[in-house]
């Protein structure tokens, strides 16, 4: 399964045109994917028209949801969080670590346009696409 990070909705919606867009385009026709709580969270919060929302809405809601928290999850995040700090990291963005350790631990890859992303998938093994 592959999950879209916010950074690659918000720039679809926006329609900027960049590698990871083109990929999102090329994936909506043929592959499964999937959005978080927290994801949609993050694209709808920025919405000033009522309109955008809730046309941006029906789109998201066409896609597999999950939960991307609980107590497994807040554990785990908080375990990697402490490994990457131990390795002099500190991410910008805690709900990153979060979205990145429900990737890991369900085996899901991770489309996105997020710099941090990068250090989590060299430091937590993170799949990405």
């Amino acid at each position: 399964m592959i999950v879209i990070d916010s950074s690659v909705w918000i720039d679809y919606f926006n329609n900027k045109e960049t590698r990871e867009t083109q990929h999102l385009d090329d994936l909506l026709s043929r592959q499964r994917l999937l959005i978080g709580d927290l994801i949609m969270y993050e694209v709808l919060q920025g919405f000033r028209s009522d309109r955008d929302y809730r046309v941006v809405k029906t789109e998201l809601d066409k896609f597999q949801f999950a939960v991307m928290g609980g107590y497994d999850i807040a554990f785990a995040s908080a375990q990697n969080y402490r490994k990457l700090g131990r390795s002099g990291i500190t991410p910008r963005k805690t709900i990153d670590v979060l979205i990145a350790t429900f990737c890991i631990k369900r085996k899901h890859r991770l489309l996105h346009s997020d710099r941090d992303f990068d250090l989590l998938q060299k430091h937590l093994s993170l799949a990405v696409v």
